[in-house]
């Protein structure tokens, strides 16, 4: 697509093309950027007023094609209003206003519909306070925004509603405790302190969620590799679900070997671990299966991997909920939980350098599989 030039009326139309790249700028030594390229919508306007410059991003944000576009005077090719309903450009009036302004900073504003943008200009002048020769505009849309709000919202009352119980119960029962201690028994009062040890581990467990979600948002979860074996790993997981009742033949734990020599942070193959076969015990049914098997490393530069694949002859997971379920909140068809385990896992093999995936399983369950790098500490390298 062009985004620099003219069409339409010639009476409308000002065919001067934007100035080509100065001494010393990066399109001067190679590493120009085709305003297509831009994430932001870029339109450029002239010292008449008429668009010289629609980029794909803006075409995409505004609905306006930019053939539509170029040669237009920027007001008519963004009727933009403030959320007052008042027309920006008579506002800031970029060619005929003060001098001195060098431009508008990032504001909300409505395009005819309703559709909201986040707006910025810049005014280019030859001279400090001489005449506007540009009027550079980026564009953004507002959608990606009020999606993270959202998140951050749902974020903020899954935690409210999850800690009002524990919290509720741990005051409650030491509030009963500490007013009416020489009425209990001895087992009424273990018993009642055993569920507030349990609710404390609760509200801990809901906390450490709550780091891991900072930390991958915000691309600092830290991986501390160590020699893992991922075969006695899953059979300690394993060996704790047969003490606390579960039956030793609902599980089967197939190694492949050899294995590569797997370099991982243990706790977080653990974390990893316990979520996907806490899933299959929980929502799954019949055997629950583990395989660890040698495979193609997901990171370029090495050959060899190790990949875990959980799998359980449950129901298994309905096809339109594939994409969604490493998303925050995806809880499946069973409610309970804080529906942030997935996301989680999901965030830990990613900063493993690995890869996730989610399919369905030779019983019809649902089947989890996820392969680490098999990497190794940078002092070892």
């Amino acid at each position: 697509m062009s985004v620099v030039g003219t069409s339409g009326a010639p009476e409308e139309r000002d065919a001067r093309p934007l100035p080509g790249p100065r001494s010393g700028d990066h399109a001067g030594t190679g590493l120009g950027v085709d305003p297509d390229e831009l994430p932001d919508g870029l339109v450029v306007a002239d010292e008449h007023g008429r668009v010289i410059c629609f980029n794909a991003a803006a075409a995409r944000i505004t609905a306006l094609p930019t053939a539509d576009a170029l040669g237009r005077r920027l007001e008519k090719a963004l009727p933009l209003e403030d959320l007052e309903g008042r027309r920006w450009w008579q506002l800031t009036d970029p060619y005929g206003g003060l001098a001195i302004r060098a431009g508008q900073p990032e504001r909300n504003l409505l395009l005819p519909g309703g559709r909201e943008l986040l707006v910025s200009a810049r005014y280019v002048r030859t001279r400090p306070t001489g005449p506007v020769r540009r009027v550079v505009v980026s564009l953004r849309d507002t959608e990606a925004r009020r999606r993270t709000e959202r998140s951050h919202a749902e974020l903020i009352a899954t935690v409210a509603h999850e800690l009002r119980s524990p919290l509720t119960s741990v005051k409650g029962f030491t509030a009963t405790l500490l007013a009416k201690w020489e009425r209990f028994t001895d087992d009424q009062k273990r018993l009642m302190l055993e569920t507030v040890d349990a609710d404390a581990d609760r509200v801990t467990r809901l906390i450490a969620e709550l780091l891991d979600i900072s930390r991958i948002d915000s691309g600092r979860l830290e991986v501390r590799r160590q020699p893992v074996d991922m075969g006695a790993a899953v059979g300690r997981h394993i060996q704790a679900y047969v003490a606390a009742g579960q039956c030793a033949g609902r599980f089967l734990l197939r190694v492949e070997q050899p294995l590569p020599a797997l370099w991982a942070d243990p706790d977080k193959v653990d974390q990893v671990l316990s979520n996907l076969i806490e899933n299959a015990v929980r929502h799954g049914e019949g055997t629950v299966t583990i395989d660890i098997t040698p495979s193609a490393s997901p990171r370029e530069g090495e050959d060899t991997g190790t990949s875990v694949t959980v799998s359980d002859e449950g129901p298994g997971i309905p096809e339109e909920s594939m994409n969604r379920v490493f998303t925050r909140f995806w809880r499946g068809s069973k409610r309970g939980g804080t529906g942030l385990g997935l996301y989680i896992v999901k965030g830990i093999v990613e900063a493993h350098g690995g890869t996730i995936t989610v399919g369905r399983a030779v019983g019809g369950g649902a089947e989890f599989r996820f392969t680490l790098p098999v990497a190794t500490p940078a002092y070892l390298a």
